[in-house]
């Protein structure tokens, strides 16, 4: 089970440094995209991909409040994408695309994480 807490610590040390460094970027200006950006949206990611940072930190060190965190996310995640796709009409596609894709790497590091429980029942 150890292998499986390291892989999904390492899933969201990496998609939380990614959001962080491509929103800070927004951001600051140095790569503006060429397609609509909500500032709001932009804030959020980069709110997210530091507290994806903790909760790998919280995974790799198989800390019992890294489960709530990772569902946490993994609900924010899941309503903002819901919210992209069906309410606002100002997004672009890139960005609800981003936001399927933390969807599903949260749903992997989840799925990894809660592996024994599953197994279990």
């Amino acid at each position: 089970m150890r292998i499986l807490y390291k892989i999904s610590a390492i899933l969201a040390l990496l998609i939380g440094i990614m959001s962080v460094i491509s929103g800070l970027m927004v951001l600051l200006n140095y790569n503006i995209p060429d397609y609509n950006v909500l500032n709001w949206l932009v804030v959020y990611n980069v709110i997210l991909g530091g507290t994806s940072i903790v909760a790998a930190i919280l995974i790799w060190k198989n800390n019992k409040s890294a489960r709530k965190i990772i569902l946490a996310i993994l609900i924010s995640h899941l309503l903002v994408f819901l919210y992209l796709y069906f309410l606002n009409q100002d997004v672009a596609l890139e960005s609800i695309k981003a936001m399927g894709f933390r969807v599903s790497v949260w749903t992997v590091i989840l799925l990894l994480t809660f592996k024994k429980y599953i197994i279990n029942q």
